[in-house]
């Protein structure tokens, strides 16, 4: 809920609240609360000022402890406390402070304090930051820039160059003659410096009527008659007037001259525009443009030798002209530049063989050209802006001057052709902004041109690159490349084995991007490598014990807040041929059964029944008899899938079949296998047990030695065929173990008195034991069971 939305215009956060009705059904328990919600500000906004530049005008002559108010103050959608509470300025530059006044709305002003002198003449403009705070904690800040005017006020009167000018004129002067020309200035601006010219009342009528002075160009002309015999000083007095100011004296001396002989006299045509002395010439204009053409005459001696030469500075020269004699061009050296200097005072200055001298005055101005492009106070932004910014956010504020004066030193900014639509520049002010939220995973950097264009005619302009970063915030969880992982091992596999690799990434960037893996259960089996996200089990995996493990995996990011997600882990351990067959019936190869003779043939006589732990095709059990012994060859089939043992063929011989069966599983790359003796005892009647059992006794050494040499062979769907070398090998271990036998027997007897009660009590328990495995696997009837003692 944002409380700046929905009670929008609400200054105490007390207010902001939102009403339900809340309806209790079924209609027995029927009732209606009302509840109000009341919503608290928190501080999630920072104070803003209405423009990035605040403009204040102050004038130079504003007293100490003068308060100017500034009505373009911050605002803060944020309530209460979370509002502006102050303002202050990075800088007061030792003549400023800030104070802040409370209207009858609680609404605060920030007031600029005067506290120091300050004169235009020495600083025009002041450009500081002024910082809203609000009472957040932490408290949050808004930043403008305020830029202080000094506005002028009349505190400067005209000031004379010089105050006594000294002017000899010579009685043969023709009239027009510029004798002097008068400079005078004031530091102010605009009104404020204007000035006027004037002679003062000292000066007589007859003098004002011979010497015109230009009331605003400060020229002295000679526009009356000289009497060429007389000689005389004329003193005039010239004021200089300001607005509101004592007149600012000067003095020009005039000597008029006696001459016998005509003083040199001057005529300039100009060739160049000229009003009243003053030349005006373009910046543009190339060295050795030509400004005037100066002629000098002499009334009495037309072949009197002159001397002609100019005084002032600046890229000018007079020089004869070549193709006529007492004729002189003045012209520029070089090109002028407007923005170096935009006024010349010159004179020419002419003596004649006596010694005489005549001065002709004239002023060339400077005209601007656009001949300046704007130039960029940095050609190269680099701007950081973090991500999820609000909309509208100032990025930056372009700043480029151009010298030319006038419409030609005005100053537009425009977008280049590469930048984004999602950003905006102001073509007046140069302030960049950003309309929408930035999103780094998205784009890290944007780059683009900007340009500045004067307005003169052609308009010039220039370039600047901007870079903007847009800096990470931890706003992205990590993320698993699945939404769950499934790894399959097989069983056994060595401890701290690599079992599979948990992928995680994080779009954010450094630290907010680090991603940290841990097990949040099973970590006393498993560990995961926190950086590659390799999971590895501490010790070997037993699939007997535990087929299938489930591990929650916790990815944690590094930034601050954290931010984390979770995914489960499936380890599935794939089962490995490490178990045989276990053999359950028969219990033992000293086991028999009672077979009678006239048992037909396909009746079902007995089975061998055998697991394996393992699974898949490593627990599947395949039987086969790899030897028979006793009675007839072939009198036997075992079923290999079910272990079950048939009669084939009708029996013939009594007597002790034994038949070896092999158990084998089906497992990869070797199959595992086990082997049990089903001993069958083919009789109409059990009248001799302990002639049975000395059969099974010798039966099971026979059985020991054989295994010993390997004689043990069969092939699938063959009976056994043992050849010459195997048969001799097999009669001499026969014979050795009679021998063995007979020594048996001899100590059997010797010990049978002693045994004969405990043999018997343990032949009742095993054949009890036997008949209840019979009865639960549903044997014939006419079948028993008799263990060797």
């Amino acid at each position: 809920m944002d409380r700046e939305v929905l009670c929008q215009g609400l200054l105490d956060s007390r207010d902001c609240s939102l009403s339900l009705d809340i309806f209790i059904l079924p209609q027995q328990y029927f009732q209606l609360v009302k509840v109000r919600v009341m919503i608290e500000d928190v501080n999630d906004n920072k104070p803003s000022f209405p423009s990035d530049e605040i403009r204040l005008s102050v004038p130079e002559n504003a007293p100490v402890n003068s308060r100017f108010a500034l009505e373009q103050s911050a605002v803060d959608p944020d309530a209460g406390a979370n509002g502006v509470q102050t303002y202050w300025l990075v800088n007061d530059f030792g003549v400023f402070t800030l104070d802040v006044e409370e209207n009858e709305g609680g609404e605060l002003t920030p007031i600029l304090i005067v506290t120091g002198p300050l004169d235009r003449e020495t600083k025009n403009e002041y450009e500081t930051s002024i910082i809203a705070e609000d009472g957040g904690t932490p408290p949050l800040l808004g930043t403008a820039t305020l830029r202080i005017t000094v506005t002028d006020v009349n505190d400067n009167c005209p000031r004379f160059r010089e105050t006594q000018v000294n002017v000899t004129l010579y009685g043969n002067t023709t009239k027009g003659t510029h004798l002097a020309r008068l400079h005078a200035h004031d530091p102010d601006l605009g009104a404020n410096a204007q000035i006027t010219y004037s002679y003062s009342e000292r000066v007589p009528w007859d003098a004002r009527n011979l010497f015109n002075l230009d009331k605003v160009t400060g020229v002295i002309k000679l526009v009356g008659k000289i009497d060429a015999g007389a000689a005389k000083i004329h003193k005039l007095t010239v004021l200089a007037n300001g607005p509101a100011c004592i007149p600012a004296v000067a003095t020009v001396i005039v000597r008029v001259v006696k001459v016998s002989s005509g003083p040199p006299a001057v005529v300039p045509r100009y060739i160049a525009p000229e009003r009243d002395g003053v030349v005006t010439l373009k910046e543009s204009e190339p060295a050795s443009s030509p400004i005037a053409f100066f002629t000098v005459k002499n009334a009495e001696q037309r072949q009197q030798k002159v001397e002609c030469h100019l005084e002032g500075d600046g890229p000018f020269r007079l020089a004869p002209y070549k193709l006529f004699n007492n004729e002189y061009l003045l012209e520029t050296t070089e090109a002028l530049d407007y923005e170096q200097r935009q006024e010349y005072e010159l004179a020419v200055v002419v003596r004649n063989g006596h010694g005489v001298v005549t001065k002709t005055f004239l002023k060339i101005q400077v005209t601007d050209e656009n001949d300046n492009a704007p130039i960029f106070k940095q050609t190269l932004l680099d701007l950081f802006v973090e991500e999820n910014n609000p909309p509208n956010t100032f990025l930056a504020k372009l700043h480029a001057t151009d010298e030319d004066s006038g419409s030609r030193g005005e100053v537009i900014y425009l977008l280049g052709m590469d930048a984004p639509s999602i950003f905006t520049l102001d073509r007046v002010t140069g302030v960049l902004t950003v309309a929408t939220s930035l999103d780094r995973e998205e784009k890290e950097k944007y780059r683009f041109t900007v340009r500045a264009l004067d307005r003169g005619t052609p308009r010039k302009d220039t370039v600047a690159t901007v870079i903007i970063t847009v800096l990470d915030r931890n706003d992205n969880s990590p993320r698993f490349i699945n939404k769950d992982f499934t790894f399959f091992v097989p069983e056994n596999f060595p401890g701290f084995g690599e079992i599979g690799v948990v992928s995680v990434t994080d779009a954010d960037a450094g630290k907010n991007g680090w991603v940290a893996l841990s097990i949040l259960n099973g970590s006393d089996i498993f560990v995961i490598d926190t950086g590659k996200g390799a999971l590895r089990a501490k010790t070997s995996l037993d699939r007997e014990q535990q087929g299938t493990y489930f591990l929650w995996i916790e990815a944690v990011d590094g930034g601050e807040p954290s931010l984390s997600c979770v995914t489960m882990v499936t380890v599935l351990l794939l089962d490995v041929n490490d178990n045989p067959p276990l053999v359950l019936f028969p219990q033992s190869n000293q086991s028999y059964m009672l077979v009678l003779p006239s048992t037909q043939p396909g009746t079902s006589i007995t089975e061998v029944y055998a697991v394996d732990k393992d699974t898949g095709m490593n627990a599947v059990i395949a039987y086969s008899i790899i030897r028979r012994k006793g009675g007839e060859p072939g009198s036997f089939d075992i079923d290999p899938d079910t272990g079950n043992i048939t009669l084939r063929k009708a029996l013939s011989d009594r007597g002790l079949y034994s038949l070896l069966v092999k158990v084998s599983d089906h497992g990869q790359p070797e199959p595992l296998h086990s082997t049990v003796l089903v001993n069958l005892f083919v009789n109409e009647t059990m009248s001799n047990e302990s002639y049975v059992q000395s059969l099974l006794m010798r039966e099971a050494e026979i059985e020991v030695e054989e295994h010993s040499f390997g004689l043990l062979r069969e092939h699938p769907g063959k009976e056994e065929v043992f050849p010459c070398q195997v048969m001799l090998i097999a009669l001499s271990t026969s014979c050795l173990g009679l021998l063995v036998l007979v020594g048996l027997l001899t100590a059997y007897i010797c010990c049978k008195a002693k045994t004969t009660h405990k043999s018997k009590v343990g032949r009742r328990k095993d054949i009890g034991n036997s008949d209840s495995q019979d009865t639960s696997r549903k044997l014939i009837s006419n079948i028993g069971h008799h263990p060797c003692a």
